[in-house]
Parts: structure tokens; C-alpha cells; sequence
């Protein structure tokens, strides 16, 4: 039979009769869990021991909840934030928000111009948001690296190609390939525009050339 595994200790004495252990320790199926024992001697000499234990799947929580007692504990007379409220503060830090307003790329393209803007911020602009993990930015930064970091090649991007990143759904594709089709049209000649010939008529004697427009 496999022997649990002790992987992390730590003791403590509250006096010469009370000691805490807190042991981190693998169980025979390889899952992990703490182990907080207090042993305290009686009026006979023996040790009586009292168990308490947190299995894996509930660490995390345990964790969160210990430390944010202890913050209380040694900010108790003044305001304190919670683990969770620390977390929700970096989750939200990741974004745009967190960067200076100067380089956010709405800002920065209102007060310097769409042309001083990289390709992956404008690509920003048009996905609006990121992920928890990652800022707009940075996930226009994968989409243009993703299509070889040049941005003539964006023209050939399709629903396959951009909805394969995470973060990027149909309403976000839709909105570059709409941005896409857009700049592609604006470089087609106008529906009222005819090509004009300059020939010259067989009987020409020098005269003003005949014109032929092509409907």
C-alpha cells in the first residue's frame, strides 16, 4: 500500500503543553489535501489530538478564506480589502483600463488620428473587449500576428480564421470582416465612372481626337 506523502510542514507552540501542525499531504490516490492537527498534553502525560482536514477540490476556497481572515486580523482597526476583492481589482487591471489614458487606443486615435494607431489597436477598437486574461489590445495583437503580422493579408481573414482565437466570437468576426469588406470598397471606382478611350478617328487630318466611353 502506497504511504502518504508528506510534502509541506509547519509547527507551532502555543505553550509547552499545546502545539498546531499543519501538514500538506498526498493521499494514496494522489490527490493532495491539508491536514491541521492541535495536540495538547493532559494532567497524565499523554497527548490528545484533535484533526481537521481539507481535501483538494476545496484548497483553493480554504486558502482565499484563511487569508482573508488573516488581513482582518492584522488590519482590524482600519479598512481591509478581501483575496477576492484583490483579484477582482487585477482581473479588471488587465484591460484597457489599466493602461495609461494617452496609449488607450480610442483616446490615442481622438486625440492623434486614426493614422498614428498600430494595426492592433485598430483591430482593438473593432473587437471592443478582451478577455479576463487579456486586454483588447492584446488579443488584436494575436489576430495580426496570426495573419502574418502584415495588414494587406487581414483582406483574406473569414469566420474560421478569426473566430479560432479565444475571445473572438461571430459578433466580433462580423465586425472586422465588416471593417474589411468596407475598406475594400472604398478603393472600387464609383458605379457612375466611365472608362474614357482617347483614339484617334482613321480619317484623322490632325484634328481633335474622337472620344469613345465605355457604358
Amino acid at each position: 500500500m502506497k504511504k502518504k506523502q508528506i510534502l509541506a510542514s509547519e509547527f507551532f507552540s502555543a505553550s509547552s503543553k499545546r502545539h498546531y501542525f499543519v501538514d500538506l499531504k498526498r493521499a494514496e490516490n494522489n490527490s493532495m489535501y491539508i491536514q491541521l492537527t492541535r495536540s495538547e498534553q493532559q494532567q497524565d502525560g499523554s497527548f490528545k489530538r484533535w484533526r481537521f482536514i481539507v481535501f483538494e477540490n476545496h484548497l483553493p476556497e480554504f486558502i482565499n478564506a484563511f487569508a482573508s481572515v488573516f488581513q482582518a486580523a492584522a488590519y482590524q482597526d482600519a479598512d481591509y480589502q478581501t483575496v477576492k476583492d484583490i483579484a477582482e481589482e487585477y482581473k479588471a487591471a488587465k484591460g484597457i483600463k489599466a493602461m495609461p489614458e494617452d496609449t488607450r487606443p480610442r483616446e490615442k486615435l481622438f486625440a492623434k488620428g486614426s493614422q498614428k494607431l498600430r494595426t492592433e489597436e485598430l483591430l482593438a477598437i473593432l473587437v471592443g473587449s478582451g478577455t479576463p486574461g487579456e486586454s483588447a489590445v492584446e488579443l488584436g495583437k494575436r489576430i495580426f500576428d496570426g495573419h502574418g503580422g502584415k495588414a494587406h493579408l487581414l483582406k483574406g481573414c473569414n469566420f474560421s480564421s478569426l473566430c479560432r482565437y479565444k475571445g473572438m466570437g461571430v459578433a466580433k468576426a462580423s465586425t472586422i470582416l465588416a471593417a474589411v469588406e468596407l475598406a475594400r470598397r472604398l478603393y472600387l471606382p464609383p458605379p457612375e465612372f466611365k472608362t474614357v478611350y482617347l483614339v484617334k478617328k482613321p480619317d484623322d487630318t490632325g484634328d481633335e481626337p474622337a472620344y469613345f466611353f465605355d457604358n
